[in-house]
């Protein structure tokens, strides 16, 4: 059945370059729609700029632009980079259109007219030296709940509380750096706190990953309590934005409009190619909606994105899929380290954006875990897989068909050929579960089959026998329906390439339904090489390229502040007390895999796990990692484990040991995982 598909990805804010962290998502939505188009189905994929608020103001200001030229030149950066790592919107727009303008009041004026606004007078922190009230976003502080320094002034990104920014502890203005003072103005609000009993069912109903709705339960509150509050929707001039209807002065708070950015984009695709919109976005639409996003944004896209739609008459998502976050070598990308790699500078250095498509592929697996771009692994894996293995089929064939044969091949047909086709439906559940790492496993398997028909019918060896002429077209063909497909199985991964094997084959652009047709006799064009080795040295290059300095910081009051703050960590850090060997071997660590895990009935951040160490039978663990993980994803992992800590009672049962897990300022915690070879009850020393 074909079905009418709508997918998005997050805005991408207009205020710096695209890097290799934002194009986790894009490519992981690209592959997904590129996947969901060649099985037939009408698919339209939009984004665009989201364009308003304080940053975008300041940077013009301190470029010396308006914001209005500033996001076009951003706009046009933004395009090329996507455009050249093959990221095909079907709409790329911006958040400062008109149509974003009108849905944005209408939307507004239906909240309203459904009782959902109410306007106060708030006390808000007001910056002296900027003369400006500040947003939530440009207030930093110590948090009201965990004391964790360097926190913004809506939510802590070490425990996750939400707070408001007055409960902010020495607070500073991240514009001036300067003291906040408080001041009194009227804002508006949309009375989230009265949807929490539809964001309960909702986020519940199957719209969220697991973990995702597990996190969004701890926000919103179980049934007969209420963890929300309402939520501030207006800022006050100056402002980049939209101005509020019939309230002058007052602006869109930016994720007001920014979301509703996806409607507008959509609404000047359908200008463009005569879609209807209505069908998209009413109520009960048969239609598909899914929105593709970090985890970071979750809170505002599974709670005030659907409440604002379902309150303002139209259709809720479908979906929203979360990803996870992208460290570099196994650490947070780092500009000194130079991990933190824009898009143009990958282009420039290993120019081929195939070669990071496939590795993001062959790491996402749908979940919210975060992946790591290993650099030394990213080109072995390359040239291992795409190189050595794919390509490998066609170039040690081709050669003879053009020899030999005039580049004509002939019917394929061969038991190979016919596991190969037998491994559709699993790939495709694969890629439309979003578990491209699964989808690329099965897809290597079969590629390995076809080398190994290659190796073992050796046709560099039959071409010497000219009474074998007709085994040697026979091996060739069967090896370039081989390669054809495992083409279709890679093409939403690798459109390039699919593109160039398309011509060579000079067949019709392919779709998954190709799968069951074959090569038949027919002419091919002369075989040219299509993919080129990953050198180390491509990569020492990019890295290189983009390091910085971070000893040439410009001193400002809010640096001098930050700077302060990192010397008293530092000095924190320095004063810990060393230990010796005879302490740390103290600690008996073990490979733990984990048998068993579930949700305590009672408490809010503990998983139950069974652990199994080597021993007789398994050990009971209490793990405070339910924020992170949903219990069904952790069954079967290896991970770390104290296992001579003194068992501890506590009031849902024993624990007898402690999962290892990290976590800072910038998220967690995330359990340890050994590597491939630890097995269950191995010491960790």
């Amino acid at each position: 059945m074909t079905r009418k598909l709508l997918v998005t990805s997050a805005l991408p804010y207009a205020n710096g370059s695209i890097h290799l962290g934002h194009l986790v998502e894009y490519i992981q939505t690209d592959i997904w729609v590129r996947f969901q188009k060649m099985q037939g189905h009408t698919v339209h994929y939009v984004c665009a700029d989201d364009t308003h608020g304080t940053p975008i103001m300041l940077r013009a200001e301190k470029e010396g632009i308006t914001p209005e030229a500033l996001i076009e030149k951003v706009h046009a950066e933004h395009s090329q980079d996507f455009a050249e790592f093959l990221v095909e919107f079907d709409n790329y727009y911006s958040t400062n259109s008109e149509e974003n303008r009108q849905l944005s009041g209408n939307i507004y004026r239906a909240l309203k007219a459904n009782g959902k606004i109410a306007t106060k007078t708030i006390e808000q922190y007001f910056d002296p030296v900027k003369n400006m009230f500040l947003p939530d976003r440009f207030i930093k502080g110590e948090c009201p709940k965990c004391k964790a320094k360097d926190q913004y002034g809506d939510n802590c990104e070490v425990c996750g509380a939400t707070y408001s920014p007055t409960d902010l502890v020495n607070p500073y203005s991240a514009v001036s750096g300067a003291t906040p003072i408080r001041k009194e103005t009227e804002h508006y609000f949309f009375k989230l706190s009265e949807c929490a009993d539809f964001l309960r069912d909702w986020t519940r109903s199957g719209t969220l990953q697991a973990e995702a709705a597990n996190k969004m339960s701890e926000w919103v509150g179980e049934a007969g309590e209420n963890k929300l509050s309402d939520w501030d929707i207006s800022r006050d001039a100056p402002y980049f934005g939209f101005e509020i209807p019939d309230a002058p002065g007052k602006y869109f708070y930016v994720w007001l409009d920014a979301p509703i950015g996806y409607m507008a984009s959509f609404k000047n695709l359908c200008s463009k190619i005569g879609l209807d919109f209505d069908e998209y976005w009413k109520k009960n639409s048969t239609t598909e909606l899914y929105h593709f996003i970090g985890k970071d944004i979750l809170y505002f896209h599974a709670l005030f994105w659907p409440a604002t739609l379902e309150y303002s008459g139209h259709r809720t998502p479908t979906n929203v899929f979360a990803h996870g976050f992208l460290t570099v070598n196994g650490e947070k990308m780092s500009k000194s380290r130079g991990t933190f790699i824009t898009a143009r500078s990958y282009l420039e250095h290993v120019k081929n954006p195939e070669y990071l498509r496939y590795y993001y592929a062959a790491k996402l697996n749908g979940s919210m875990e975060d992946i790591d771009l290993n650099l030394e692994d990213f080109v072995a894996r390359v040239n291992s897989d795409l190189v050595g293995k794919y390509i490998n089929i066609a170039s040690r064939t081709a050669g003879f068909i053009a020899k030999k044969f005039e580049n004509k091949v002939i019917s394929a047909q061969h038991a190979v050929i016919d596991d190969m086709r037998a491994a559709a439906p699993a790939i495709a559940e694969a890629y439309a579960a979003r578990d491209f790492a699964r989808a690329l496993r099965e897809i290597m398997k079969l590629t390995d089959a076809a080398n190994g028909y290659v190796a073992e019918k050796a046709p560099w060896v039959v071409a010497k026998d000219e009474s074998k002429t007709a085994e040697l077209h026979t091996i060739c063909s069967n090896a370039l329906e081989m390669f054809r497909l495992l083409t279709i199985y890679l093409k939403p991964v690798l459109p390039n390439i699919a593109e160039a094997v398309e011509a060579f084959l000079n067949i019709q652009p392919l779709l998954w339904t190709d799968v069951a047709l074959g090569l038949r006799a027919q002419t091919i064009q002369p075989y040219a090489h299509m993919v080129t080795r990953l050198e180390g040295k491509q990569i020492e290059a990019m890295v290189e390229a983009n390091k910085e300095s971070l000893q040439a910081t410009t001193s400002t009051p809010h640096s001098q502040a930050h700077h302060a703050q990192s010397q008293q960590a530092a000095t924190e850090v320095a004063a810990v007390e060393h230990i010796s060997i005879d302490d740390f071997t103290k600690v008996d660590l073990r490979i733990a895999k984990i048998v068993s895990a579930e949700h305590v009935e009672g408490a809010e951040k503990l998983l139950k796990l069974l652990l199994d160490i080597g021993e007789e039978k398994p050990r009971q663990v209490f793990a405070g990692i339910k924020s992170a993980y949903d219990p069904a994803t952790l069954v079967g992992r290896q991970t770390v484990m104290v296992a001579n800590l003194a068992p501890r009672k506590m009031k849902f049962g024993m624990s007898e040991g402690m999962v290892l897990a990290a976590s800072d300022e910038r998220g967690g915690p995330y359990i340890l995982s050994p590597d491939a070879g630890a097995h269950p009850g191995m010491r960790v020393k």
